[in-house]
Protein backbone atom coordinates (compact mmCIF):
# COMPACT_ATOMS: atom_id res chain seq x y z
CA UNK A 1 0.00 0.00 0.00
CA UNK A 2 1.60 3.23 -1.16
CA UNK A 3 0.41 5.91 1.26
CA UNK A 4 0.92 9.64 1.04
CA UNK A 5 -0.12 11.80 4.01
CA UNK A 6 -1.91 15.02 3.14
CA UNK A 7 -3.71 17.89 4.83
CA UNK A 8 -6.81 19.13 3.03
CA UNK A 9 -8.92 22.15 3.89
CA UNK A 10 -12.70 22.36 4.16
CA UNK A 11 -14.07 25.75 5.29
CA UNK A 12 -10.70 26.66 6.86
CA UNK A 13 -10.55 23.40 8.83
CA UNK A 14 -7.91 20.72 8.35
CA UNK A 15 -8.76 17.18 7.25
CA UNK A 16 -5.97 14.61 7.46
CA UNK A 17 -6.05 12.26 4.52
CA UNK A 18 -4.08 9.52 2.80
CA UNK A 19 -4.11 8.67 -0.91
CA UNK A 20 -3.83 4.99 -1.74
CA UNK A 21 -2.27 4.75 -5.21
CA UNK A 22 -3.02 1.06 -5.66
CA UNK A 23 -6.73 1.45 -4.89
CA UNK A 24 -6.90 5.00 -6.30
CA UNK A 25 -8.96 6.25 -3.36
CA UNK A 26 -8.69 8.67 -0.46
CA UNK A 27 -8.86 7.70 3.21
CA UNK A 28 -9.94 10.47 5.60
CA UNK A 29 -9.54 10.86 9.36
CA UNK A 30 -12.97 10.12 10.85
CA UNK A 31 -12.43 12.40 13.87
CA UNK A 32 -11.51 15.33 11.61
CA UNK A 33 -14.69 14.78 9.61
CA UNK A 34 -16.81 14.51 12.75
CA UNK A 35 -15.22 17.70 14.12
CA UNK A 36 -16.28 19.65 11.02
CA UNK A 37 -19.80 18.22 10.82
CA UNK A 38 -20.53 18.75 14.52
CA UNK A 39 -18.67 22.07 14.92
CA UNK A 40 -16.73 20.61 17.85
CA UNK A 41 -13.07 20.81 18.80
CA UNK A 42 -10.85 17.74 18.41
CA UNK A 43 -11.43 16.29 21.90
CA UNK A 44 -15.22 16.71 21.78
CA UNK A 45 -15.21 15.23 18.28
CA UNK A 46 -13.29 12.19 19.59
CA UNK A 47 -15.86 11.67 22.33
CA UNK A 48 -18.72 12.14 19.84
CA UNK A 49 -17.20 9.56 17.50
CA UNK A 50 -16.57 7.14 20.39
CA UNK A 51 -20.26 7.19 21.38
CA UNK A 52 -21.49 7.11 17.76
CA UNK A 53 -19.14 4.25 16.94
CA UNK A 54 -20.53 2.11 19.77
CA UNK A 55 -24.11 2.83 18.67
CA UNK A 56 -23.36 1.96 15.05
CA UNK A 57 -21.63 -1.27 16.09
CA UNK A 58 -24.69 -2.25 18.13
CA UNK A 59 -26.84 -1.56 15.09
CA UNK A 60 -24.56 -3.78 12.96
CA UNK A 61 -23.56 -0.88 10.72
CA UNK A 62 -20.91 -2.08 8.21
CA UNK A 63 -19.44 1.42 7.97
CA UNK A 64 -17.86 0.92 11.40
CA UNK A 65 -17.03 -2.77 11.17
CA UNK A 66 -15.08 -2.08 7.95
CA UNK A 67 -13.38 1.01 9.39
CA UNK A 68 -9.57 0.93 8.95
CA UNK A 69 -6.79 2.43 11.05
CA UNK A 70 -3.79 4.15 9.49
CA UNK A 71 -0.96 6.16 11.03
CA UNK A 72 -1.57 9.89 10.72
CA UNK A 73 0.32 12.90 11.99
CA UNK A 74 -1.14 14.46 15.15
CA UNK A 75 -0.79 18.02 16.45
CA UNK A 76 2.29 17.01 18.48
CA UNK A 77 4.08 16.01 15.26
CA UNK A 78 3.98 12.28 16.04
CA UNK A 79 2.14 9.59 14.09
CA UNK A 80 -0.68 7.60 15.71
CA UNK A 81 -3.10 4.98 14.46
CA UNK A 82 -6.27 6.81 13.49
CA UNK A 83 -9.70 5.61 12.38
CA UNK A 84 -10.05 6.32 8.67
CA UNK A 85 -12.75 5.79 6.04
CA UNK A 86 -12.83 6.04 2.27
CA UNK A 87 -15.19 8.39 0.43
CA UNK A 88 -18.06 5.90 0.23
CA UNK A 89 -17.83 5.10 3.95
CA UNK A 90 -17.68 8.81 4.84
CA UNK A 91 -20.83 9.47 2.81
CA UNK A 92 -22.60 6.73 4.76
CA UNK A 93 -21.26 8.12 8.05
CA UNK A 94 -22.64 11.57 7.20
CA UNK A 95 -26.13 10.06 7.17
CA UNK A 96 -25.68 9.22 10.86
CA UNK A 97 -24.70 12.77 11.86
CA UNK A 98 -27.33 15.52 11.74
CA UNK A 99 -25.50 18.49 10.18
CA UNK A 100 -26.21 21.49 7.98
CA UNK A 101 -22.79 20.93 6.40
CA UNK A 102 -23.66 17.49 5.07
CA UNK A 103 -24.45 18.55 1.49
CA UNK A 104 -21.51 20.99 1.09
CA UNK A 105 -19.25 18.27 2.47
CA UNK A 106 -20.52 15.75 -0.06
CA UNK A 107 -19.74 18.19 -2.88
CA UNK A 108 -16.26 18.79 -1.39
CA UNK A 109 -15.56 15.04 -1.28
CA UNK A 110 -16.59 14.68 -4.91
CA UNK A 111 -14.36 17.59 -5.95
CA UNK A 112 -11.35 16.21 -4.00
CA UNK A 113 -11.74 12.78 -5.57
CA UNK A 114 -12.05 14.11 -9.10
CA UNK A 115 -8.99 16.38 -8.73
CA UNK A 116 -6.72 13.56 -7.57
CA UNK A 117 -7.88 11.13 -10.26
CA UNK A 118 -7.33 13.84 -12.90
CA UNK A 119 -3.83 14.44 -11.51
CA UNK A 120 -3.03 10.73 -11.67
CA UNK A 121 -3.64 10.71 -15.41
CA UNK A 122 -2.18 14.16 -16.08
CA UNK A 123 0.68 15.12 -13.67
CA UNK A 124 0.85 18.56 -15.31
CA UNK A 125 -2.30 19.48 -13.37
CA UNK A 126 -0.39 18.93 -10.10
CA UNK A 127 2.48 21.10 -11.31
CA UNK A 128 0.14 23.92 -12.38
CA UNK A 129 -1.65 23.78 -9.02
CA UNK A 130 1.70 24.01 -7.20
CA UNK A 131 2.68 26.98 -9.37
CA UNK A 132 -0.49 28.88 -8.49
CA UNK A 133 -0.10 28.09 -4.78
CA UNK A 134 3.45 29.47 -4.66
CA UNK A 135 2.43 32.55 -6.65
CA UNK A 136 -0.39 33.28 -4.22
CA UNK A 137 2.14 33.05 -1.38
CA UNK A 138 4.25 35.73 -3.04
CA UNK A 139 7.25 33.73 -4.23
CA UNK A 140 9.22 35.06 -7.21
CA UNK A 141 9.08 33.27 -10.56
CA UNK A 142 12.80 32.51 -10.32
CA UNK A 143 12.35 30.87 -6.90
CA UNK A 144 9.26 28.93 -8.06
CA UNK A 145 11.10 27.51 -11.08
CA UNK A 146 13.97 26.39 -8.85
CA UNK A 147 11.58 24.90 -6.28
CA UNK A 148 9.71 22.87 -8.89
CA UNK A 149 13.02 21.62 -10.24
CA UNK A 150 13.91 20.38 -6.74
CA UNK A 151 10.91 18.05 -6.90
CA UNK A 152 12.36 16.29 -9.97
CA UNK A 153 15.82 16.20 -8.40
CA UNK A 154 14.44 14.82 -5.13
CA UNK A 155 12.44 12.15 -6.98
CA UNK A 156 15.52 10.94 -8.85
CA UNK A 157 17.52 10.94 -5.60
CA UNK A 158 14.92 8.86 -3.72
CA UNK A 159 14.63 6.47 -6.68
CA UNK A 160 18.35 5.79 -6.34
CA UNK A 161 17.96 5.26 -2.59
CA UNK A 162 15.32 2.63 -3.28
CA UNK A 163 17.52 0.99 -5.89
CA UNK A 164 20.22 0.74 -3.21
CA UNK A 165 17.84 -1.20 -0.97
CA UNK A 166 16.51 1.69 1.15
CA UNK A 167 12.76 1.27 1.58
CA UNK A 168 11.70 2.42 5.05
CA UNK A 169 10.59 6.02 5.65
CA UNK A 170 12.82 6.09 8.74
CA UNK A 171 15.94 5.36 6.67
CA UNK A 172 14.89 7.92 4.04
CA UNK A 173 14.61 10.52 6.81
CA UNK A 174 17.98 9.58 8.34
CA UNK A 175 19.81 9.75 5.00
CA UNK A 176 18.13 13.06 4.09
CA UNK A 177 19.23 14.45 7.44
CA UNK A 178 22.81 13.24 6.87
CA UNK A 179 22.87 14.84 3.41
CA UNK A 180 21.56 18.16 4.74
CA UNK A 181 23.97 18.21 7.68
CA UNK A 182 26.93 17.36 5.44
CA UNK A 183 26.48 20.27 3.05
CA UNK A 184 24.92 22.89 5.33
CA UNK A 185 26.47 22.08 8.71
CA UNK A 186 22.99 21.84 10.25
CA UNK A 187 20.70 18.89 10.88
CA UNK A 188 17.19 19.42 9.50
CA UNK A 189 15.90 20.15 13.01
CA UNK A 190 18.69 22.67 13.65
CA UNK A 191 18.15 24.23 10.21
CA UNK A 192 14.41 24.66 10.87
CA UNK A 193 15.09 26.08 14.34
CA UNK A 194 17.53 28.58 12.78
CA UNK A 195 14.75 29.79 10.48
CA UNK A 196 12.09 29.75 13.22
CA UNK A 197 10.08 26.99 11.57
CA UNK A 198 7.81 24.38 13.11
CA UNK A 199 5.68 22.35 10.69
CA UNK A 200 6.61 24.39 7.62
CA UNK A 201 8.53 22.79 4.77
CA UNK A 202 12.25 23.66 5.02
CA UNK A 203 12.74 23.91 1.25
CA UNK A 204 9.87 26.39 0.99
CA UNK A 205 11.85 28.63 3.34
CA UNK A 206 15.26 28.45 1.68
CA UNK A 207 16.92 31.29 -0.22
CA UNK A 208 17.70 30.79 -3.92
CA UNK A 209 21.28 29.83 -3.12
CA UNK A 210 20.25 27.40 -0.38
CA UNK A 211 17.84 25.72 -2.81
CA UNK A 212 20.58 25.46 -5.45
CA UNK A 213 23.13 23.93 -3.07
CA UNK A 214 20.59 21.46 -1.71
CA UNK A 215 19.86 20.40 -5.29
CA UNK A 216 23.59 20.09 -5.95
CA UNK A 217 23.94 17.76 -2.94
CA UNK A 218 21.11 15.52 -4.16
CA UNK A 219 22.15 15.60 -7.82
CA UNK A 220 25.77 14.81 -6.95
CA UNK A 221 24.66 11.91 -4.77
CA UNK A 222 22.43 10.61 -7.57
CA UNK A 223 25.29 10.67 -10.08
CA UNK A 224 27.61 8.85 -7.67
CA UNK A 225 24.87 6.27 -7.01
CA UNK A 226 24.64 5.56 -10.73
CA UNK A 227 28.41 5.16 -10.98
CA UNK A 228 29.18 2.89 -8.04
CA UNK A 229 25.81 1.21 -7.35
CA UNK A 230 25.97 1.05 -3.54
CA UNK A 231 23.89 -1.53 -1.69
CA UNK A 232 22.66 -1.50 1.89
CA UNK A 233 22.44 1.32 4.39
CA UNK A 234 26.13 1.85 5.17
CA UNK A 235 27.29 2.02 1.55
CA UNK A 236 24.36 4.28 0.72
CA UNK A 237 25.16 6.55 3.67
CA UNK A 238 28.78 6.91 2.53
CA UNK A 239 27.59 7.80 -0.97
CA UNK A 240 25.21 10.43 0.42
CA UNK A 241 28.07 11.96 2.43
CA UNK A 242 30.19 12.17 -0.75
CA UNK A 243 27.38 13.98 -2.57
CA UNK A 244 26.81 16.32 0.34
CA UNK A 245 30.52 17.09 0.55
CA UNK A 246 30.55 18.29 -3.05
CA UNK A 247 27.83 20.82 -2.21
CA UNK A 248 29.63 21.73 1.02
CA UNK A 249 32.84 22.52 -0.90
CA UNK A 250 30.88 24.64 -3.38
CA UNK A 251 29.25 26.52 -0.50
CA UNK A 252 32.60 27.24 1.13
CA UNK A 253 34.13 28.47 -2.15
CA UNK A 254 31.20 30.83 -2.74
CA UNK A 255 31.41 32.12 0.83
CA UNK A 256 35.16 32.72 0.47
CA UNK A 257 34.77 34.57 -2.83
CA UNK A 258 31.76 36.65 -1.74
CA UNK A 259 32.64 37.21 1.90
CA UNK A 260 29.06 36.26 2.83
CA UNK A 261 27.56 33.29 4.63
CA UNK A 262 25.20 31.14 2.56
CA UNK A 263 23.07 29.58 5.31
CA UNK A 264 20.52 32.16 6.35
CA UNK A 265 18.15 32.47 9.29
CA UNK A 266 15.65 34.14 6.97
CA UNK A 267 12.46 32.21 6.26
CA UNK A 268 9.97 32.75 3.44
CA UNK A 269 8.04 35.41 5.35
CA UNK A 270 11.16 37.47 6.07
CA UNK A 271 12.36 37.13 2.49
CA UNK A 272 9.01 38.30 1.10
CA UNK A 273 8.93 41.25 3.52
CA UNK A 274 12.41 42.28 2.39
CA UNK A 275 11.34 42.05 -1.25
CA UNK A 276 8.25 44.19 -0.56
CA UNK A 277 10.35 46.81 1.28
CA UNK A 278 12.75 47.11 -1.67
CA UNK A 279 9.84 47.55 -4.10
CA UNK A 280 8.42 50.35 -1.92
CA UNK A 281 11.80 52.08 -1.81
Amino acid sequence: MNNENNIMIFENKSVRSIWNEEQEKWYFSVVDIVSILTDNDYQKARNYWKVLKLRLIEEGNETVTNCNQLKMKASDGKYYKTDVMDTQQILRLIQSIPSKKAEPFKLWLAKVGKERIDETYDPEITINRALETYRRKGYSEEWINQRLKTIDVRKEFTDELQRSGINSQKDFAILTNILTQTWSGYSIKEYKNLKGLKKENLRDNMTNMEVVLNMLAETSSTEIFKGINPTGFEETKNTVIKGGTIAKNAKEQIEKASGRKIISSKNAKKLRNEKSSKLIE
